[in-house]
């Protein structure tokens, strides 16, 4: 079965040399089958014969008439004909389900000095009617619903600009930020006049925040700094005693709970780390990808791991 992908594009147009960023919708090639491959019964290992197909290039999103700077175009978490692209200070809702994409929604940012998103993300929370957005110091809310409304905002998230942030994948109203002050912050989005928690564990920009998508007590950033940090956020966690559904009086406080802090650093690096991710096939594994093109996967600590699960 193929999938479609959606990914932010730089072209290079010759005639006057100029770059121009756009986004596409990508067809990946057809997964393997068994007629494709040779294994050997008794050994287990085969040949494989087929060759690698391309990516097929499906079409592009018209995004150029409201803006030249694309940041991220991503998918409605379940609705895959939908996809949000972020272009300089608005974000455009198509409908990619027929033969060429459709414009079916447009928010934008209003304000003084032609402000300009940094990142957008869908909350899969709430049935997926909010979208929310990073604009120099603040991260704001958009309800769908009510024609691009602000929902909610946490003004002055940072001191200075928000790089990143995530949403927590299980508990609906907490989100964390990473900023250029070289500082992560937890968010309580119904009290955002202060952070429940503000930790410092950089020295420079933080271009990256990732919850983990099953244990939410645990959270990576990327910095500038060419670390990769793991923190344990257990007290604002859905599981926060280590074992989901547990009655109090069974938790063993000294071996079951995971404290607040840096469970890991890794230094692999040697240059800014823009991104990091998680593994969606197994909780404990990541990537993380720096300026110099150098691609790591690390798992998260036995320690830690058998913490959480026993």
């Amino acid at each position: 079965m193929s999938y479609l992908l959606a990914t932010t594009l730089l072209q290079c147009f010759t005639e006057d040399n100029s770059c121009v960023m756009k986004s596409a919708l990508w067809r990946l090639p057809p997964a393997e089958t068994e007629d494709q491959t040779d294994v050997d019964q008794e050994g287990g290992s085969g040949s494989h014969h087929s060759s690698m197909n391309p990516l097929e290039c499906l079409c592009e999103l018209d995004t150029m008439q409201h803006g030249k700077e694309v940041k991220v175009s991503v998918f409605h978490p379940t609705d895959g004909s939908r996809v949000m692209s972020v272009v300089d200070n608005h974000f455009l809702l198509f409908d990619v389900g027929e033969s060429s994409p459709k414009l079916i929604s447009k928010g934008t940012l209003e304000g003084k000095g032609q402000p300009r998103f940094m990142t957008g993300k869908w909350n899969s929370h709430h049935k997926c009617t909010q979208f929310v957005t990073a604009s120099e110091c603040s991260i704001r809310s958009w309800d769908l619903r009510e024609d691009n409304k602000q929902a909610w905002c946490i003004d002055g998230a940072h001191s200075q600009l928000v790089r990143d942030f995530d949403i927590n994948p299980n508990k609906q109203y907490y989100i964390a930020s990473g900023g250029d002050d070289g500082s992560t912050k937890f968010w309580d989005v119904r009290n955002p006049s202060e952070p429940v928690i503000s930790i410092s564990d950089h020295s420079h920009w933080v271009w990256a925040v990732r919850y983990n998508h099953f244990h939410d007590q645990l959270v990576l950033t990327s910095s500038s700094d060419a670390r990769l940090v793991l923190t344990s956020v257990a007290s604002i966690s859905s599981e926060p005693d280590g074992h989901l559904g547990a009655p109090e009086d069974e938790v063993d406080s000294k071996n079951g709970r995971l404290a607040d802090g840096i469970l890991a650093t890794y230094d692999q690096h040697e240059d800014s780390v823009y991104s990091v991710e998680w593994s969606v096939a197994d909780p404990w594994t990541f990537a993380s990808l720096s300026y110099d093109g150098r691609l790591v996967i690390n798992k998260v600590p036995k320690a830690v791991k058998y913490k959480i699960l026993l």
